[in-house]
C-alpha cells in the first residue's frame, strides 16, 4: 500500500486548483505559471539592485531555485 506524503498532496492540490482556475485548460495554466515566474523574476531583480548588503547582511537573492 502506497500513501503519498503531505507534501506531495499538497502539491496534488495546488496543481488541480490551477487547473480549475483555467477549466482544465493546460496551456492556460502554463501560460499564466510562467507570466507569474516572469514577474517575481522581475520583482527580484528590483528588489537585489534596491537592497545594499549591508541590509541583508550579506545575503543575495538567488534566480535559480535549488534542488
Amino acid at each position: 500500500m502506497s500513501s503519498k506524503s503531505a507534501k506531495q498532496l499538497d502539491t496534488d492540490f495546488e496543481v488541480e486548483a490551477a487547473l480549475a482556475f483555467h477549466d482544465e485548460d493546460a496551456k492556460a495554466t502554463i501560460a499564466t505559471l510562467l507570466g507569474d515566474i516572469k514577474h517575481l523574476r522581475m520583482q527580484l531583480a528590483l528588489a537585489e539592485a534596491a537592497m545594499s548588503r549591508g541590509m541583508t547582511r550579506g545575503w543575495t537573492p538567488k534566480f535559480e531555485r535549488e534542488p
